[in-house]
């Protein structure tokens, strides 16, 4: 049975790029469009500012979206980094933290599937981009840690961890 919440709602959804745009400005973040199916914001974190990114595939109906927390990995702390994602990930029930093989960019990453009308709410907008937002926060020292802390995966793991517990 739908409510009259939802009624509203359903009439407030627009096309996903255009319902970011508008989140993004009405946040006042600074966003610009990379094309009619992309669009790109920087968001500020507790730890760093983000790129936020944003694509839309209207064929398949799907919203990938992107954060990318500015972390490059050199060479020899990228197998570190592999185990660390894959630690991470085992906690995550949307999304992924991957890294690119071109550059060692650490992001994260979500596939949105959207409905038919290919249409994105703005409860729904604002949920996966804070989402996105909470987790870089939430596993940016772990990165951190292993970077610059010279600590392993499950050090920089349980140590972020607890540094998270405390500060709530």
């Amino acid at each position: 049975m739908r409510s009259v919440g939802d009624e509203i709602e359903r009439e407030e959804e627009a096309a996903p790029v255009e319902m970011l745009a508008a989140l993004f400005e009405a946040r006042d973040w600074p966003h610009e469009y990379a094309g009619e199916d992309e669009i790109s914001a920087e968001v500020k974190g507790s730890w760093t500012t983000y790129q936020f990114q944003a694509i839309w595939r209207a064929e398949d109906r799907v919203l990938q979206l992107l954060c990318l927390p500015e972390i490059r990995v050199p060479e020899g702390k990228r197998q570190a980094m592999f185990e660390a994602l894959s630690l991470i990930n085992e906690q995550l029930w949307l999304g992924h933290f991957d890294m690119w093989s071109n550059g060692g960019v650490v992001l994260y990453r979500h596939g949105l599937m959207l409905g038919e009308d290919g249409l994105l709410g703005p409860a729904q907008a604002q949920t996966v981009v804070e989402a996105a937002i909470d987790e870089c926060d939430r596993f940016y020292p772990v990165f951190q840690f292993i970077l610059w802390g010279d600590k392993t995966p499950t050090e920089a793991l349980a140590a972020a961890m607890v540094d998270a517990a405390g500060e709530a």
